[in-house]
Protein backbone atom coordinates (compact mmCIF):
# COMPACT_ATOMS: atom_id res chain seq x y z
CA UNK A 1 0.00 0.00 0.00
CA UNK A 2 1.53 3.29 -1.11
CA UNK A 3 0.91 6.53 0.76
CA UNK A 4 -0.79 9.42 -1.10
CA UNK A 5 2.52 11.26 -0.75
CA UNK A 6 5.88 10.28 0.80
CA UNK A 7 6.16 10.46 4.58
CA UNK A 8 9.23 11.06 6.74
CA UNK A 9 10.47 8.70 9.43
CA UNK A 10 9.65 11.38 12.00
CA UNK A 11 6.05 11.74 10.75
CA UNK A 12 5.38 8.01 10.97
CA UNK A 13 7.02 7.75 14.39
CA UNK A 14 4.77 10.54 15.66
CA UNK A 15 1.71 8.84 14.16
CA UNK A 16 2.34 5.61 16.09
CA UNK A 17 4.15 7.23 19.05
CA UNK A 18 7.31 5.18 18.64
CA UNK A 19 11.05 5.66 18.93
CA UNK A 20 13.04 5.58 15.70
CA UNK A 21 16.61 4.90 14.58
CA UNK A 22 17.74 6.73 11.47
CA UNK A 23 17.53 10.13 9.80
CA UNK A 24 14.29 11.85 10.80
CA UNK A 25 13.85 12.95 7.17
CA UNK A 26 14.27 9.41 5.84
CA UNK A 27 11.61 9.10 3.10
CA UNK A 28 8.95 6.37 3.28
CA UNK A 29 6.70 5.52 0.32
CA UNK A 30 4.27 3.03 1.91
CA UNK A 31 3.79 -0.16 3.92
CA UNK A 32 3.78 -3.78 2.82
CA UNK A 33 3.65 -7.29 4.16
CA UNK A 34 6.92 -9.24 4.06
CA UNK A 35 5.86 -11.34 1.02
CA UNK A 36 5.43 -8.30 -1.24
CA UNK A 37 7.57 -5.61 0.40
CA UNK A 38 9.47 -3.19 -1.84
CA UNK A 39 12.18 -0.57 -1.43
CA UNK A 40 10.71 2.50 0.26
CA UNK A 41 8.23 0.44 2.31
CA UNK A 42 7.76 -0.24 6.00
CA UNK A 43 7.53 -3.90 7.00
CA UNK A 44 6.65 -5.10 10.51
CA UNK A 45 8.15 -7.97 12.51
CA UNK A 46 7.31 -9.02 16.07
CA UNK A 47 9.00 -12.41 16.52
CA UNK A 48 12.76 -13.10 16.80
CA UNK A 49 12.39 -16.00 14.37
CA UNK A 50 11.66 -13.53 11.57
CA UNK A 51 13.97 -10.63 12.53
CA UNK A 52 16.66 -11.52 9.97
CA UNK A 53 14.12 -12.03 7.18
CA UNK A 54 12.66 -8.56 7.79
CA UNK A 55 16.01 -6.83 8.26
CA UNK A 56 17.40 -8.41 5.07
CA UNK A 57 14.26 -7.78 3.00
CA UNK A 58 13.79 -5.01 0.42
CA UNK A 59 12.02 -2.91 3.07
CA UNK A 60 13.58 0.46 3.81
CA UNK A 61 12.07 0.71 7.30
CA UNK A 62 11.54 -2.12 9.77
CA UNK A 63 8.85 -1.75 12.42
CA UNK A 64 10.24 -4.00 15.15
CA UNK A 65 9.72 -4.73 18.85
CA UNK A 66 13.41 -4.79 19.84
CA UNK A 67 16.40 -2.51 19.37
CA UNK A 68 18.80 -4.17 16.94
CA UNK A 69 21.66 -3.03 14.75
CA UNK A 70 20.19 -1.01 11.90
CA UNK A 71 21.30 -2.25 8.46
CA UNK A 72 23.05 0.32 6.30
CA UNK A 73 20.65 2.35 4.19
CA UNK A 74 17.63 1.44 6.31
CA UNK A 75 15.80 2.82 9.34
CA UNK A 76 14.00 1.30 12.34
CA UNK A 77 10.78 2.09 14.16
CA UNK A 78 10.87 0.62 17.67
CA UNK A 79 7.43 -0.47 18.87
CA UNK A 80 6.08 -2.48 21.81
CA UNK A 81 3.45 -3.94 19.46
CA UNK A 82 4.38 -3.74 15.77
CA UNK A 83 1.21 -5.59 14.72
CA UNK A 84 -1.06 -2.96 16.29
CA UNK A 85 1.07 -0.08 15.03
CA UNK A 86 1.01 -1.49 11.50
CA UNK A 87 -2.80 -1.42 11.82
CA UNK A 88 -2.64 2.22 12.97
CA UNK A 89 -0.75 3.15 9.82
CA UNK A 90 -3.19 1.24 7.61
CA UNK A 91 -6.21 2.81 9.32
CA UNK A 92 -4.72 6.31 8.97
CA UNK A 93 -3.87 6.10 5.26
CA UNK A 94 -6.63 3.73 4.15
CA UNK A 95 -9.66 4.39 6.38
CA UNK A 96 -12.95 2.62 5.78
CA UNK A 97 -15.45 4.92 4.07
CA UNK A 98 -19.11 3.92 4.20
CA UNK A 99 -20.92 3.71 0.88
CA UNK A 100 -23.70 6.20 0.18
CA UNK A 101 -25.11 4.48 -2.91
CA UNK A 102 -25.43 1.05 -4.46
CA UNK A 103 -23.01 2.18 -7.15
CA UNK A 104 -20.58 4.75 -5.81
CA UNK A 105 -20.37 8.12 -7.55
CA UNK A 106 -16.58 7.75 -7.49
CA UNK A 107 -16.69 4.46 -9.43
CA UNK A 108 -15.61 4.48 -13.08
CA UNK A 109 -17.52 2.17 -15.45
CA UNK A 110 -16.43 1.72 -19.08
CA UNK A 111 -18.34 1.74 -22.35
CA UNK A 112 -20.78 -1.09 -23.14
CA UNK A 113 -20.40 -2.58 -19.66
CA UNK A 114 -23.60 -4.16 -18.31
CA UNK A 115 -24.37 -3.92 -14.59
CA UNK A 116 -27.23 -6.24 -13.61
CA UNK A 117 -29.67 -5.46 -10.74
CA UNK A 118 -28.55 -5.59 -7.10
CA UNK A 119 -24.83 -5.19 -7.84
CA UNK A 120 -22.80 -3.21 -5.28
CA UNK A 121 -19.84 -1.20 -6.58
CA UNK A 122 -17.77 0.60 -3.95
CA UNK A 123 -15.72 3.76 -3.82
CA UNK A 124 -13.01 4.35 -6.44
CA UNK A 125 -13.71 1.09 -8.28
CA UNK A 126 -12.58 0.99 -11.93
CA UNK A 127 -14.37 -1.28 -14.41
CA UNK A 128 -13.30 -1.43 -18.06
CA UNK A 129 -15.21 -1.72 -21.32
CA UNK A 130 -17.51 -4.53 -22.51
CA UNK A 131 -17.86 -6.22 -19.13
CA UNK A 132 -20.88 -8.08 -17.70
CA UNK A 133 -21.39 -7.91 -13.94
CA UNK A 134 -24.23 -10.23 -12.95
CA UNK A 135 -26.70 -9.75 -10.10
CA UNK A 136 -25.69 -9.66 -6.44
CA UNK A 137 -21.98 -9.21 -7.15
CA UNK A 138 -20.18 -7.07 -4.56
CA UNK A 139 -17.09 -5.14 -5.62
CA UNK A 140 -15.39 -3.47 -2.66
CA UNK A 141 -13.57 -0.13 -2.64
CA UNK A 142 -10.56 0.32 -4.90
CA UNK A 143 -10.93 -2.86 -6.97
CA UNK A 144 -9.81 -2.61 -10.60
CA UNK A 145 -11.50 -4.68 -13.33
CA UNK A 146 -10.18 -4.76 -16.91
CA UNK A 147 -11.95 -5.03 -20.25
CA UNK A 148 -14.18 -7.91 -21.42
CA UNK A 149 -14.50 -9.34 -17.92
CA UNK A 150 -17.54 -11.39 -16.88
CA UNK A 151 -18.36 -11.84 -13.18
CA UNK A 152 -21.21 -14.18 -12.26
CA UNK A 153 -23.85 -13.83 -9.56
CA UNK A 154 -22.95 -13.66 -5.90
CA UNK A 155 -19.20 -13.21 -6.30
CA UNK A 156 -17.32 -10.89 -3.91
CA UNK A 157 -14.18 -9.00 -4.95
CA UNK A 158 -12.06 -7.27 -2.32
CA UNK A 159 -13.13 -8.83 1.00
CA UNK A 160 -10.65 -8.57 3.87
CA UNK A 161 -7.66 -10.87 4.20
CA UNK A 162 -7.97 -13.78 6.64
CA UNK A 163 -4.97 -12.73 8.75
CA UNK A 164 -5.02 -12.81 12.57
CA UNK A 165 -2.63 -12.67 15.52
CA UNK A 166 -3.47 -14.95 18.42
CA UNK A 167 -3.75 -12.81 21.56
CA UNK A 168 -4.39 -14.31 25.03
CA UNK A 169 -7.99 -13.05 24.99
CA UNK A 170 -8.86 -12.88 21.28
CA UNK A 171 -7.74 -13.14 17.66
CA UNK A 172 -6.48 -9.72 16.60
CA UNK A 173 -7.18 -8.87 12.95
CA UNK A 174 -4.56 -7.38 10.65
CA UNK A 175 -6.34 -4.67 8.68
CA UNK A 176 -6.37 -4.94 4.90
CA UNK A 177 -5.22 -1.87 2.99
CA UNK A 178 -4.57 -3.54 -0.36
CA UNK A 179 -6.82 -4.26 -3.32
CA UNK A 180 -7.76 -6.63 -6.15
CA UNK A 181 -6.90 -6.29 -9.83
CA UNK A 182 -8.65 -8.32 -12.53
CA UNK A 183 -6.97 -8.13 -15.94
CA UNK A 184 -8.67 -8.29 -19.36
CA UNK A 185 -10.73 -11.23 -20.66
CA UNK A 186 -11.17 -12.91 -17.27
CA UNK A 187 -14.29 -14.85 -16.34
CA UNK A 188 -15.17 -15.43 -12.69
CA UNK A 189 -17.92 -17.90 -11.79
CA UNK A 190 -20.75 -17.60 -9.31
CA UNK A 191 -20.19 -17.38 -5.55
CA UNK A 192 -16.43 -16.86 -5.75
CA UNK A 193 -14.46 -14.80 -3.22
CA UNK A 194 -11.26 -12.97 -4.06
CA UNK A 195 -9.74 -11.25 -1.02
CA UNK A 196 -7.86 -7.98 -1.22
CA UNK A 197 -4.17 -7.82 -0.37
CA UNK A 198 -3.14 -6.99 3.17
CA UNK A 199 -1.08 -4.17 1.72
CA UNK A 200 -0.51 -5.22 -1.89
CA UNK A 201 -2.69 -6.45 -4.76
CA UNK A 202 -4.40 -9.78 -5.34
CA UNK A 203 -4.00 -10.24 -9.10
CA UNK A 204 -5.94 -12.34 -11.62
CA UNK A 205 -4.06 -12.46 -14.92
CA UNK A 206 -5.33 -11.88 -18.45
CA UNK A 207 -7.46 -14.65 -19.96
CA UNK A 208 -7.83 -16.69 -16.77
CA UNK A 209 -11.12 -18.53 -16.23
CA UNK A 210 -12.39 -19.32 -12.73
CA UNK A 211 -15.26 -21.72 -12.00
CA UNK A 212 -17.95 -21.35 -9.32
CA UNK A 213 -17.24 -21.36 -5.57
CA UNK A 214 -13.51 -20.66 -5.71
CA UNK A 215 -11.67 -18.90 -2.83
CA UNK A 216 -8.54 -16.88 -3.58
CA UNK A 217 -6.65 -15.49 -0.59
CA UNK A 218 -4.92 -12.18 -0.01
CA UNK A 219 -1.92 -11.08 -2.09
CA UNK A 220 -2.16 -14.15 -4.32
CA UNK A 221 -1.10 -13.79 -7.95
CA UNK A 222 -2.79 -15.85 -10.65
CA UNK A 223 -1.00 -15.80 -14.02
CA UNK A 224 -2.35 -15.56 -17.53
CA UNK A 225 -4.62 -18.17 -19.20
CA UNK A 226 -5.11 -20.28 -16.08
CA UNK A 227 -8.10 -22.59 -15.50
CA UNK A 228 -9.33 -23.02 -11.92
CA UNK A 229 -12.22 -25.42 -11.29
CA UNK A 230 -14.95 -25.35 -8.65
CA UNK A 231 -14.35 -25.46 -4.89
CA UNK A 232 -10.63 -24.80 -5.15
CA UNK A 233 -9.11 -22.82 -2.28
CA UNK A 234 -5.88 -20.84 -2.57
CA UNK A 235 -4.42 -19.41 0.63
CA UNK A 236 -2.70 -16.03 0.85
CA UNK A 237 0.47 -15.08 -1.02
CA UNK A 238 0.31 -17.99 -3.48
CA UNK A 239 1.89 -17.52 -6.92
CA UNK A 240 0.21 -19.43 -9.75
CA UNK A 241 2.25 -18.97 -12.91
CA UNK A 242 0.86 -18.80 -16.47
CA UNK A 243 -1.35 -21.49 -18.06
CA UNK A 244 -1.77 -23.58 -14.92
CA UNK A 245 -4.80 -25.90 -14.69
CA UNK A 246 -6.27 -26.60 -11.25
CA UNK A 247 -9.17 -29.03 -11.08
CA UNK A 248 -11.92 -29.17 -8.45
CA UNK A 249 -11.51 -29.19 -4.67
CA UNK A 250 -7.77 -28.51 -4.70
CA UNK A 251 -6.29 -26.80 -1.63
CA UNK A 252 -3.06 -24.79 -1.78
CA UNK A 253 -1.17 -23.68 1.34
CA UNK A 254 0.07 -20.11 1.76
CA UNK A 255 3.21 -18.72 0.18
CA UNK A 256 3.68 -21.48 -2.42
CA UNK A 257 4.51 -21.24 -6.13
CA UNK A 258 2.90 -23.40 -8.81
CA UNK A 259 5.02 -23.51 -11.96
CA UNK A 260 3.97 -22.62 -15.50
CA UNK A 261 1.64 -25.10 -17.24
CA UNK A 262 1.43 -27.38 -14.21
CA UNK A 263 -1.74 -29.46 -13.93
CA UNK A 264 -3.21 -30.32 -10.53
CA UNK A 265 -5.83 -33.07 -10.52
CA UNK A 266 -8.99 -32.91 -8.41
CA UNK A 267 -8.97 -33.22 -4.59
CA UNK A 268 -5.22 -32.67 -4.29
CA UNK A 269 -3.55 -30.92 -1.37
CA UNK A 270 -0.54 -28.73 -2.17
CA UNK A 271 1.99 -28.31 0.65
CA UNK A 272 5.15 -27.46 -1.32
CA UNK A 273 6.19 -25.62 -4.47
CA UNK A 274 5.33 -27.42 -7.71
CA UNK A 275 7.60 -27.50 -10.76
CA UNK A 276 6.33 -26.37 -14.17
CA UNK A 277 5.11 -28.64 -16.99
CA UNK A 278 4.12 -31.55 -14.76
CA UNK A 279 0.89 -33.18 -13.54
CA UNK A 280 0.25 -33.64 -9.82
CA UNK A 281 -2.23 -35.60 -7.70
CA UNK A 282 -2.88 -36.55 -4.09
CA UNK A 283 -2.42 -35.20 -0.58
CA UNK A 284 0.34 -34.28 -0.24
CA UNK A 285 0.50 -33.88 -4.01
CA UNK A 286 3.21 -35.67 -5.97
CA UNK A 287 3.93 -36.33 -9.62
CA UNK A 288 0.86 -38.20 -10.84
CA UNK A 289 2.77 -41.33 -11.97
CA UNK A 290 4.52 -41.59 -8.60
CA UNK A 291 1.25 -41.13 -6.72
CA UNK A 292 -0.59 -43.74 -8.81
CA UNK A 293 2.18 -46.27 -8.13
CA UNK A 294 1.87 -45.55 -4.39
CA UNK A 295 -1.88 -46.14 -4.54
CA UNK A 296 -1.34 -49.42 -6.41
CA UNK A 297 1.04 -50.60 -3.67
CA UNK A 298 -1.43 -49.58 -0.97
CA UNK A 299 -4.20 -51.63 -2.60
CA UNK A 300 -1.90 -54.67 -2.44
CA UNK A 301 -1.30 -54.40 1.33
CA UNK A 302 -4.11 -56.87 2.32
CA UNK A 303 -2.79 -59.38 -0.23
CA UNK A 304 0.76 -59.00 1.09
CA UNK A 305 -0.35 -59.40 4.73
CA UNK A 306 -2.31 -62.54 3.82
CA UNK A 307 0.76 -64.05 2.13
CA UNK A 308 2.90 -63.26 5.19
CA UNK A 309 0.39 -64.96 7.53
CA UNK A 310 0.41 -68.07 5.36
CA UNK A 311 4.18 -68.46 5.47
Amino acid sequence: MKFPQPQSLLEISELINSEFIGDQYFEIQGINEIHVVEEGDIVFVDHPKYYDKALESKASVILINKKVDCPEGKALLISEDPFSDFNKITRHFSPFTAADAQISKTASIGHNTVIQPNVFIGNNVKIGNNCIIHSNVSIYDGVEVGNKVQIHAGTVLGADAFYYKNRPSHHDKLLSGGSVKIEDDVEIGALCTIDKGVSGITLIGKGTKIDNQVQIGHDTTIGKKCLIASQTGLAGCVVVEDEVTIWGQVGVASGLTIGTKAIILAQSGISKNLKPNATYFGTPAEDVKTKYRELAYIRRIPEIIKKIKNL
